[in-house]
This record gives C-alpha cells, sequence and structure tokens, in this order.
C-alpha cells in the first residue's frame, strides 16, 4: 500500500515537474518569432516589477506578467531601467529583460543627417535646411562670421587663417568631413552641426599630422588638392594616380586644367550644363585654366573631401604623367603627352565613351 502512494507520490512530482519545466521554457520563448514589428514601450520613473510585466503584456510582448513577475524575483533581478524601447515579438523574455536592464537613450524626435562625399558647400546648406528647422542663410551667415572663424582657428589645429582669405567663397568648405551624423531633433544649430563634423575632420586628419607638418604644402593646400581629386577621381584607385598628374604640373609650373576647379569658380554644379567660353576662360581664385594660374593651387578646396582623397594627396605614385581623362564608364586613362591626351579623346568620342553633358 505504502509502495503504491510512493509511486503514485513520485509521478505526480514527475509530472509536476515536467509540467513546470514545459511551462518555464513556454514563457520564455517570444510571443511571435515571425513578427519583426517595432513596439514602442515606454516604462515610467519608479515602476515595480509587476507594473512593468503589466505594460509588456499590455503591449503583447510577454505572455504571463506573473510568470515575468516570478522569473524576476527568483534570478534578483530589480535595476530595470525607467525610459522609452523599441521592442519586438519575436525577442525572447531573456532578451527584453536584457535590454530593459541595460536601459538606453531612445528619443523618438532623434533625426540623422548624411552628407555625401564630395558634395560641395551650397549642397551641405541644402542638406542642412532640407532636414533640420535651420535656413541655408543661417549656414552662409555663419560662414562669414569671423568672430565664430576665429573662435574655430583657436581650438582646431588644422585650421588656420587661410580660411578667412576673401577669395574663398565659403570659409569652411573641405573642412567638415563627409559621413552620417545623429542629432537630438530638427532644432540642432548649425554650430553644432558643424562643430560634429569638424570634430570627424580632427580625427581623420590626426593620422596624417606628422606627415602633413613636414610637408611642403600647407594642411590647407593639401585639403585643397584633396577637393579636386575628389572630384575628378572616379573610382578610389585612381585617384593616386591623379594626385600625381596634379603634383607633375605643379612642378612643371602648368596649368591644373581641372574643370572641376573652373565650374566651382562659376559656381556651376558639373552634371548641371557645359560652361560658356567666357566661364572657362574666366579669371578667377579658383579656376586652375587659365594661364595666370600655372604652378598654383586653388585658393581653396571646393568640395568635402574623403580619407582616400586625403591619402591621395599625401602619396601619390610617382610618374611621368602629365594628363588624364576618364571616360564615362569611369575608367582613367593617363597620358605623358598633350598629343598623347589629344589622340584618347579623340579615341573615347569615336568609341562613344565621351562624356557629355
Amino acid at each position: 500500500m505504502l509502495r503504491n502512494i510512493a509511486m503514485t507520490l513520485f509521478f505526480a512530482i514527475a509530472f509536476l515537474i515536467v509540467v513546470v519545466c514545459c511551462l518555464y521554457n513556454y514563457n520564455l520563448k517570444p510571443v511571435d518569432k515571425k513578427d519583426t514589428s517595432k513596439i514602442e514601450v515606454e516604462i515610467p520613473s519608479g515602476s515595480s516589477v509587476r507594473s512593468i510585466g503589466k505594460i509588456l503584456k499590455e503591449k503583447d510582448l510577454i505572455k504571463s506578467p506573473n510568470f515575468f513577475y516570478l522569473y524576476c524575483k527568483l534570478y534578483k533581478i530589480h535595476d530595470m531601467k525607467a525610459t522609452t524601447y523599441v521592442l519586438s515579438k519575436n525577442m525572447s523574455l531573456k532578451e527584453i529583460i536584457e535590454i530593459l536592464q541595460e536601459g538606453n537613450s531612445y528619443n523618438p524626435d532623434e533625426i540623422s543627417i548624411t552628407f555625401q562625399e564630395g558634395i560641395n558647400m551650397r549642397k551641405v546648406a541644402l542638406i542642412i535646411a532640407k532636414n533640420t528647422n535651420n535656413k541655408e542663410d543661417d549656414v552662409y551667415n555663419l560662414l562669414k562670421d569671423t568672430s565664430y572663424l576665429d573662435e574655430l582657428i583657436k581650438n582646431y589645429w588644422f585650421l588656420t587663417e587661410d580660411i578667412k582669405n576673401p577669395n574663398i567663397y565659403y570659409s569652411l568648405e573641405g573642412y567638415l568631413y563627409p559621413n552620417t551624423y545623429k542629432f537630438k531633433n530638427k532644432d540642432v544649430s548649425v554650430r553644432d552641426i558643424f562643430k560634429v563634423m569638424l570634430d570627424q575632420t580632427d580625427k581623420i586628419l590626426k593620422k596624417y599630422k606628422t606627415d602633413m607638418s613636414n610637408n611642403k604644402y600647407s594642411v590647407h593646400e593639401i585639403l585643397t588638392l584633396a577637393s579636386v581629386i575628389e572630384q575628378e577621381g572616379v573610382n578610389d584607385a585612381d585617384r593616386s594616380g591623379i594626385a600625381s598628374v596634379f603634383y607633375n604640373r605643379l612642378n612643371n609650373n602648368m596649368q591644373l586644367g581641372s574643370d572641376a576647379t573652373t565650374y566651382y569658380a562659376s559656381r556651376v554644379e558639373m552634371n548641371e550644363r557645359d560652361l560658356r567660353k567666357d566661364e572657362i576662360n574666366a579669371v578667377n581664385a579658383y579656376n586652375t585654366r587659365p594661364a595666370a594660374m600655372a604652378g598654383k593651387l586653388p585658393v581653396g578646396p571646393i568640395s568635402n573631401v574623403s580619407d582616400v582623397s586625403i591619402k591621395a594627396a599625401l602619396y601619390p605614385i610617382k610618374s611621368d604623367y602629365l594628363y588624364f581623362v576618364a571616360d564615362k564608364y569611369g575608367k582613367v586613362y593617363f597620358t605623358k603627352t598633350y598629343a598623347e591626351h589629344m589622340a584618347k579623346i579623340n579615341q573615347l568620342k569615336s568609341e562613344g565613351a565621351w562624356i557629355e553633358w
């Protein structure tokens, strides 16, 4: 009799353990593994474990608020942070709890702004106006603020009086590093946007600080050349070759002859239209076509620059090339003489590979 009772009790306990284990595993699993939709959940300050479980159940993120409470008590979980989260039904209970313990700085008003490589200040101003509560004129007015520029020159080692040259169109052209940046909301000021971008420029340029200080060209001149390379080089692999051509032309007291500088001087985008003859021949501190610009760089950068173009300007390959041209597919051809250069252009035209706007 006692043996039968013991056996019954044993199987009852075993059955109960199996049931508990099944329930335990069941409640740990996601509510819906296939549902990846984002659910915003606010955990108010001072929320108890029970109230958090209730909130999660109301959002259909957990299967049982009671199990949530018991699980937290069992594992002594009591450090969940009060803030707003974005969770999903495909998250397990453990994943959700780990996120609640870690907390976050979730901000539904946060904005993300992307400044592409090679864009000029006019496009930077347009992007800022499009993504924030600032106007394009707010950008341009700040760039003309001499007190602001003096403050920047004092705070950033790579900024000098060069940026205040009256012939420069936009003082910080070439110094705002292209990247994707996040800001608190659309009320972010142009100053704050520029600070984040200049801080990133500082990080990039610090890698080359020693080599820049030993270079015969100033940081301003290196970034100026890098910006021209950025515009002329379609592929990263070609940019050190293009840099070599430019250095060779400078050393031979030749004009750089860059179409990109001529377009910039005329304030016309390169894919906008063909330039008029008077624009091509205009004597301007940016236009590197006229004879007056022989052996000279533009007065300043003509676009923001990527790390690749900075490297190319600092470490060009050694060559005898004085000319280059790119076809409409992006392939660059290097030549040593003007005759070879023109022959390549005529060949590209005959093959239908010449770029036409």
